[in-house]
């Protein structure tokens, strides 16, 4: 009785598991640049002495949805959308490069344009800094301009160029800052094909019927999980009374 009981459990531990992702994305479904995290459930040889035929079904992440986020007008000029695929680039909090889908880009009091989290945005020399200026404006090709304080508008200065880069995406891995990552530590290069939109924002990937359903089918298969465990103490405890009247 202890080994269905103990497969039972797992199932009921992996079934938790894919629970977490679903309800990690029904939590940005409305998070900019989010895209939904992807899990399955995949066959595992059990290690150790017995049978090799042995397996666990096991909840693994494999990748994020890399379909494209409905588009939001804002017509906020620091509001960036990347067109395609793509990634902007900005500082993590430990100094490192990553990569963002999120544009609702901001500005310090010092002039330092950051991400909505606060992590700077990475220019042509490292992070981008932008002086007073009257009118801010973000071109396709990620270059930014201004026109200073006190000046016309035909008074336009070129100020940086937004790192926008395009590995492959098997080289990106999410990291524990929400930030996307090169698997080998190294950064990615400018990738000049990058366009992106200004005055738009990429909102979440996340389909929330979808990920319901996928809660509903998830909650009852724990039912069962948990429904077997309970037949299983039902059987032991049959047993018992049988050896003890015997």
């Amino acid at each position: 009785m202890d080994r269905s009981v103990y497969v039972a459990m797992t199932g009921a531990t992996q079934i938790m598991r894919a629970q977490d992702a679903v309800s990690h994305n029904l939590a940005n479904a409305s998070t900019v640049g989010f895209k939904s995290e992807l899990s399955a459930f995949q066959s595992v040889p059990v290690l150790g002495t017995g049978t090799p035929s042995r397996i666990n079904a096991v909840t693994q992440g494999i990748g994020q949805s890399a379909t494209q986020g409905s588009s939001i007008n804002t017509g906020r000029s620091l509001d960036i959308s990347v067109r395609g695929n793509g990634w902007i680039a900005v500082q993590a909090p430990d100094g490192s490069e990553a990569y963002t889908r999120a544009g609702d880009l901001q500005l310090t009091a010092d002039g330092g344009l950051t991400d909505s989290r606060g992590n700077p945005v990475l220019g042509s020399s490292g992070p981008i800094t932008i002086p007073p200026a009257a009118e801010i404006n973000v071109g396709a090709d990620g270059t930014i301009s201004s026109v200073p304080l006190g000046q016309g508008p035909n008074s336009v200065t070129t100020l940086d160029r937004i790192k926008l880069v395009n590995p492959d995406a098997t080289q990106l891995a999410q990291g524990s800052d929400g930030l996307m990552h090169m698997t080998d530590g190294s950064t990615a290069e400018q990738d000049n094909n990058v366009i992106v939109s200004s005055g738009v924002l990429e909102g979440s990937n996340v389909n929330p019927s979808a990920e319901l359903v996928k809660m509903i089918a998830l909650s009852r298969q724990y039912d069962m999980q948990v429904k077997s465990i309970k037949t299983a103490e039902d059987d032991a405890d049959s047993s018992l009374k049988l050896m003890q009247s015997s």
